[in-house]
């Protein structure tokens, strides 16, 4: 491993303070992956029907090598779908995968299928109230596919939102396999974010019409690809990368490329390269530690990722025997520089990102700064010093590594930890009278970190439109919307309040948001404090607000109170809604068990907690 700078004290601080308050549950899992790993039968000691159907559809090459107990098998787990333009393109990734695995004298099988929904057709439509649970579905639909145990690792085929989470909350249980993630990477740049938030601003307004915002969308929404903002499925990137599930590099190439291909080969050739049949078993369960976790929360902060993965990390880390929480988020972030501006926290979009330096860049300044742990392991190897080198293709389409960027093409977009856009990522866990909550300020001007207020109170994002539709939002105030946590209807982003507070914003009025629900990392300008729990269907003392209490938001201490008298305030009895139109219909119903089920927003709002005890 190179040698880079020292690790910095609070990471190291961190990490120790996880690994004792998780000791006794990553054990336990460790136990369970290891016999695991011993008491998954060889394909040949398996009953000879079974194995007849395990390889019955095969070709004749394939049949004969996995009559062979040496020859590996690798599942590919895809989230395919055409709805989702960054899943389209991998409608042909299993024949490369296939071929890439004969060539290696192995095999792979599609194993199994699971759930991709696009948050962004679903946002502000009821749909949208099953997209975190979702993450659940996926993670059983992924121990449906890998429970045949013929398998000797898999790859992971998906890239957005709640898809990432739920594939590795689903690796996790299969611990004993090694993993690898295999992205397809981002569309071409389409119409520039920040006009594309324009146009959405002036269709607030009614200032354009309908004609005009669908134009402007379809211009920045165009082709197969993830969508370029840096919001959660972009995110989910990084992170695979920063952990080591991807090969280095691979994050933010473009789709239907000869070097997307010959990275999506070199996928698969590796996978198979670290079972347990080979010199380097790498099992994504002890891959996966402490470190790796610190890791990704430390590239969350330094790119100015998703809020959403305040949620999501917390969650898979419980899937490894680790208990991460937002205390860990935010003492961290205090220590990590923010180094990108990428849209919403910028003007640029991923690819411009990438082109700046991209993740070799990122990965190479965090070391540099001794914010990283090196010491950890990777599909790639021990270390992180690898996915400082950028892939490329030669002639014949060859795969080669060259050395990444050691400077940025770009210091508006990136920059190195010496001279970072701000001193930290800019997230902060929130606490007071109102409960806990997340803020993410590294996109909120400095002026506007603090504002206090006086409340007014909605339950439902519907509600503030049409209020703000008949012109009833005048003055400063702080915008509670309540009634959206995982327990009262699964959670959902609630975008649509983004433009018209935008517009108040703009207007010269100070304005907040507070909710139990979620905005993700296309969140904004306007300070939000988000994910508030206990939330307000379980009796959270954001079901106690009233209009025209007086709230404070401080970003900056972290405060989050409201400023009633405090006798008054333990008078008063939360406030009850009629949630039963977001209880059925497109499903919902369905969905009753894990709402009764869901944990709390900081323990990552998932039904598996009992689970992984």
């Amino acid at each position: 491993m190179s040698n880079f700078g020292s690790l910095n004290a609070r990471i190291g601080e961190v990490t120790e303070r996880i690994a004792r308050r998780s000791a006794a549950g990553r054990s336990r899992y460790l136990e369970r992956i290891e016999a695991a790993r011993q008491n998954t039968p060889p394909r040949q000691r398996l009953g000879c029907a079974n194995q007849a159907h395990g390889f019955a559809a095969c070709g004749p090459l394939d049949k004969e090598r996995l009559r062979e107990e040496a020859t590996p098998n690798l599942a590919i787990v895809t989230a395919y779908n055409d709805m989702l333009s960054a899943h389209q393109p991998y409608e042909r990734y299993p024949e490369l995968i296939r071929a890439a695995a004969r060539e290696a004298g192995g095999t792979a099988q599609v194993a199994g299928g699971v759930p991709a929904m696009c948050d962004g057709v679903t946002q502000g439509e009821a749909g949208m109230e099953l997209s975190l649970f979702s993450r659940e579905v996926i993670a059983l639909s992924t121990a449906v596919a890998l429970s045949h145990q013929t398998f000797d690792a898999a790859v992971f085929l998906g890239i957005c939102d709640k898809i990432v989470p739920g594939l590795v909350i689903g690796a996790l249980a299969f611990g004993h396999l090694p993993a690898v993630f295999i992205p397809a990477g981002p569309m071409t740049s389409g119409l520039p974010n920040d006009e594309k938030t324009r146009i959405r601003q002036l269709y607030a307004e009614g200032k354009v019409d309908r004609a005009a915002l669908l134009e402007a969308e379809s211009l920045s929404y165009h082709g197969p690809g993830t969508c370029t903002f840096y919001g959660t499925a972009n995110t989910n990137q990084m992170m695979m990368e920063i952990m080591g599930l991807h090969l280095p590099g691979a994050s933010f190439v473009n789709p239907n490329t000869p070097l997307r291909d010959a990275l999506t080969r070199e996928g698969a050739r590796r996978a198979l390269a670290i079972t347990a049949l080979g010199n380097h078993y790498t099992p994504v369960g002890r891959m996966l530690d402490e470190k790796a976790f610190v890791n990704a929360v430390v590239g969350l902060h330094a790119t100015g990722g998703s809020t959403n993965h305040t949620l999501h990390m917390v969650a898979m880390a419980a899937a490894a025997g680790i208990t991460l929480t937002w205390d860990d988020f935010s003492d961290l972030a205090e220590k990590v520089p923010l180094l990108a501006r990428v849209y919403p926290n910028g003007k640029s979009d991923v690819n411009q990102f990438h082109a700046a330096g991209g993740m070799a860049y990122v990965i190479r300044e965090l070391l540099g700064a001794g914010l990283l742990h090196n010491d950890v392991q990777t599909v790639w190897g021990t270390g992180l010093d690898g996915y400082l080198k950028e892939p490329g293709v030669e002639e014949g389409d060859r795969l080669v590594w060259r050395e990444g960027a050691s400077e940025s093409g770009d210091t508006a977009i990136l920059r190195g930890a010496a001279e970072p856009f701000q001193a930290t990522g800019g997230l902060k866990v929130m606490g007071g009278n109102l409960g806990r909550a997340v803020v993410k300020s590294s996109a909120v001007a400095p002026e506007r970190h603090v504002i206090v207020a006086p409340a007014r109170v909605f339950n439902s994002q519907e509600e503030v439109q049409a209020a703000f539709k008949a012109k009833e939002l005048d003055g400063d105030f702080i915008c509670v919307v309540r009634f959206q946590g995982p327990a009262a209807n699964g959670m959902p982003e609630l975008h649509k309040l983004m433009p018209p507070l935008g517009v108040l914003q703009d207007r010269g009025q100070k304005v907040a948001l507070v909710t139990d629900g979620r905005l993700s990392g296309a969140s904004g300008k306007v300070l939000s404090a988000i994910h508030v729990t206990p939330e307000a269907a379980r009796g959270g003392a954001i079901a106690k607000v009233r209009d025209g209490d007086m709230i404070r938001v401080d970003a900056v201490t972290g405060d989050l109170e409201v400023l009633v008298d405090a006798h008054e305030w333990a008078r008063r009895v939360p406030a009850a809604v009629d949630l039963s139109t977001s209880h059925h219909g497109v499903g919902r119903e369905l969905f009753a068990p894990f709402r009764a089920a869901v944990g709390a927003a900081d323990g990552g709002a998932t039904v598996f907690a009992g689970a992984f005890a």
